[in-house]
């Protein structure tokens, strides 16, 4: 069976438009406490960001939830990995996530974890999605499921986060400004490092269901950057929507992406001998990664663009560090999921470790510079069926060698066919990324 909803980070679109509508949300609700608490009986725990259409989509949850027999536990705004953290903890069958993450405010998305904390593996997705094709029943009113409020669901969240770090970390002394994107981390993501010590500038803690990601966040980071530099702090810290993302800002108000990040953590974790086997990444992370990592005797594996994949591959090996270069990175010696907080938590506990700051931290990986280059694909076809484009690839790699690299990649979402090199001359990176995306652009027309 074929997924007809679920995508590889669960259900998202425009809010109004199917599947994104609520008497589909409804129904998934349904058919959720179905599928994973078949005898009815156990809970869901249910929590969303701050977008207005969250309101909409709880109701509907929990209306299809309780007619299915499922107790609720409503959390209210908090974090994607808050919500993974609480399914395990309050003994939950399944965990609900209402956010589209980065995505403006006229998007939505649901989003599940099983009762451990983790994403549902694909056969209880095809479940949830045959259900679907069934008509929807009630069970008797005396076995109606019952919703309840989880009223201290924030503070849980942050002592679990502050779990994360030796107890004896302090940041006194750091000015940090944390960016929450006026989204899931508005009212935790600051105290959380206020309680740790750190004098905290807090930006996008105002959240009015329509400004989340607008102009600030991980996606939006201009703001952070000058915040940071004006007033003299010691880094930032950008969270997504949803928080399971984070980019930081070193004092000079320089980006430090979510490749930097990784290589600070897995560096870290290699020198107290608890990075277990090789770091993840995918396909579209910065080469220089693996080059800083390979130098340090320390493994690098790729998989395709999506933190479901690097948890594929993470927990298939039995290793603990991976992540993406958009700020989604996976610590599983610490948590189950990516979790924004957690992961700059892990990079301050460095900083304050090695008294190093985050620019000097950052300076032990080179990146080596990327071009990317989107060309339209008029129809859809096997790119790498079409010899003009293979032999254009191949002749450019054998030209590079072993100082640079070249991907293809057709987009998941969009009629497009993405271009990547990268190398470590920028002006022949630029050249050979045109030069391919010219033969692309030219094979792809229609005959």
């Amino acid at each position: 069976m074929e997924r007809k909803y679920f995508g590889t980070d669960g259900i998202r679109g425009r809010v109004g438009s199917a599947p994104i509508a609520p008497e589909f949300v409804l129904k998934l609700g349904w058919a959720i406490g179905r599928v994973l608490a078949p005898d009815g009986g156990g809970k869901v725990i249910i929590g969303k960001d701050t977008r207005i259409s969250g309101y909409m989509f709880e109701s509907a949850l929990q209306a299809g939830l309780s007619a299915a027999g499922v107790d609720i536990s409503l959390l209210g705004p908090m974090p994607t990995p808050a919500i993974a953290y609480l399914t395990r903890t309050l003994h939950a069958r399944a965990g609900i996530v209402i956010s589209a993450s980065h995505n403006p405010y006229y998007d939505n998305g649901i989003k599940l974890f099983s009762g451990e904390g983790k994403k549902l593996s694909d056969e209880i997705e095809l479940a949830i999605e045959s259900c679907l094709q069934q008509t929807m029943t009630t069970v008797d009113s005396a076995k109606l499921g019952k919703a309840t409020r989880v009223a201290d669901a924030g503070g849980r969240y942050i002592e679990f986060c502050k779990s994360t770090v030796a107890s004896h970390l302090e940041l006194k002394g750091l000015t940090v400004v944390v960016d929450a994107a006026n989204g899931a981390t508005y009212h935790v993501a600051p105290d959380v490092f206020t309680e740790l010590g750190a004098k905290v500038i807090p930006l996008g803690v105002q959240p009015d269901g329509l400004n989340i990601n607008r102009e600030c966040g991980s996606t939006h980071p201009d703001l952070l950057r000058r915040t940071v530099v004006e007033k003299g702090a010691d880094l930032g810290i950008a969270l997504d929507g949803d928080g399971d993302r984070v980019i930081m800002v070193d004092n000079r108000g320089e980006l430090v992406d979510g490749d930097e990040l990784l290589f600070i953590i897995a560096q870290s974790r290699h020198r107290r001998a608890q990075l277990k086997g090789s770091v993840v990444g995918t396909v579209m992370s910065n080469l220089g990664l693996e080059v800083a990592l390979r130098s340090q005797s320390i493994g690098f594996e790729r998989t395709p663009v999506g933190d479901r994949y690097v948890m594929e591959k993470l927990t298939q090996h039995g290793w603990n560090v991976g992540g993406e270069s958009s700020g989604h990175i996976i610590c599983l010696d610490r948590t189950t999921t990516g979790d924004g907080i957690v992961s700059a938590l892990q990079v301050l506990e460095v900083m304050v470790e090695t008294g190093r700051s985050l620019y000097e931290l950052k300076t032990g990986m080179t990146k080596y510079p990327q071009t990317l280059v989107n060309v339209k694909m008029p129809r859809k076809v096997d790119v790498f069926g079409i010899a003009p484009i293979v032999d254009a690839v191949r002749k450019a790699e054998l030209r590079m060698g072993d100082k640079g690299r070249i991907l293809l990649r057709p987009s998941g979402t969009e009629p497009l066919v993405r271009v990547m090199v990268e190398g470590r001359d920028a002006h022949e990176v630029d050249r050979v990324a045109r030069e391919i995306a010219e033969v692309v652009e030219q094979a792809l027309q229609p005959r």
